[in-house]
């Protein structure tokens, strides 16, 4: 069954600009409800988009949104919240914004689909999420991921996916920026475990369970074709973006040290959380039997990566200043 009439929670995100882009290219009508109409202005020009300013995301506003949709997608996400209150004990707990974010808007997206009749959902989770993960981002996540599956009177489908890379990550750039103004790179966890994924796999993965009745009630990991340590991650951005540093990976206590530091930062480049959330590796095991789900065949990184990281002259350079302006 074709979908083509869909909320997009999230969708002014990373990963949303991309689904809501390819939900359109196909003719799909697409509404996308955000807090500042201004931050989804890359949106506003798709032919088929609606975005929507809505103040308050809650239960009865989705409902609202909701009547009338074939079906309902959650990209909603966060990567960093201000810490749990001192004092609370067990694996529950987790900050104001991911409670917000994954667990109670979670809820609410299954609570509006109810409401206005919506029988379609699809849900972004995240690899090594559960209740009782080590890090407050996974135990939130594993959390939405539950209120989303328990849906029985629901067809849910639910995204996995390891660390996702693309034009506009906030991965790779990030290390691609540090490594244009340092000559040294000293790094925390550089022994954490990735398996990155494009996020044009993940939009088709997305785009192909709309339409394949057999996705209901499942779980998809989401991985890219290669592992790397965080340490080959780093190198690997170092040598495509041409930029000769030394990265010194940092044994386990200064690796938490330096996380506690940079939590103190006004823009959080790693927080303790990510400290925490890196103990766990983000590689796909036996979910879908070790193969990227709906017979697509993943892009790997150094493949992909090097169109928007590697060094270009000014004839190289504009068409991807095209691409960040959305021209």
């Amino acid at each position: 069954m074709k979908r083509e009439n869909i909320l997009v929670v999230g969708g002014s995100g990373f990963v949303g600009r991309h689904l809501v882009a390819a939900l359109a290219a196909r003719g799909a009508r697409v509404t996308v409800p955000t807090r500042r109409r201004e931050r989804a202005k890359h949106l506003i020009l798709l032919p088929t988009v609606d975005v929507v300013e809505v103040e308050n995301l809650d239960a009865r506003a989705l409902a609202t949104l909701a009547v009338g949709r074939d079906a309902v997608v959650n990209l909603a996400g966060v990567l960093h919240s201000p810490r749990a209150r001192p004092g609370e004990q067990g694996h529950n707990h987790y900050g104001p914004a991911f409670a917000r974010t994954h667990v109670e808007l979670a809820q609410a997206v299954v609570a509006a689909c109810r409401q206005a009749g919506v029988k379609r959902l699809l849900h972004m989770s995240a690899l090594g999420a559960d209740p009782q993960a080590p890090s407050e981002y996974l135990r939130s996540k594993g959390i939405g991921e539950q209120a989303a599956l328990a849906a029985d009177d629901l067809a849910v489908s639910v995204f996995r996916p390891s660390v996702i890379f693309g034009p506009e990550d906030r991965f790779l750039n990030l290390f691609a920026r540090l490594a244009a103004f340092f000559p040294v790179l000293p790094l925390g966890c550089p022994g954490a475990r990735f398996q990155p994924v494009y996020v044009g796999d993940v939009v088709r993965s997305f785009l192909a369970a709309l339409d394949d009745r057999d996705s209901t009630g499942k779980r998809y990991d989401l991985c890219g074709p290669k592992e790397y340590t965080l340490h080959q991650l780093v190198e690997l951005v170092c040598a495509i973006t041409g930029r000769r540093r030394l990265v010194i990976g940092l044994p386990d206590a200064l690796s938490y040290l330096q996380a506690w530091a940079l939590e103190l930062l006004p823009m959080q480049l790693l927080t303790r959380d990510n400290y925490h959330s890196m103990q766990v590796p983000s590689v796909c095991r036996s979910c879908n039997g070790g193969a990227f789900p709906f017979g697509i065949h993943p892009v790997l990184l150094e493949s992909a990566a090097p169109s928007w990281l590697a060094p270009a002259g000014p004839r190289e350079r504009y068409p991807k200043l095209r691409w960040k302006a959305k021209r």
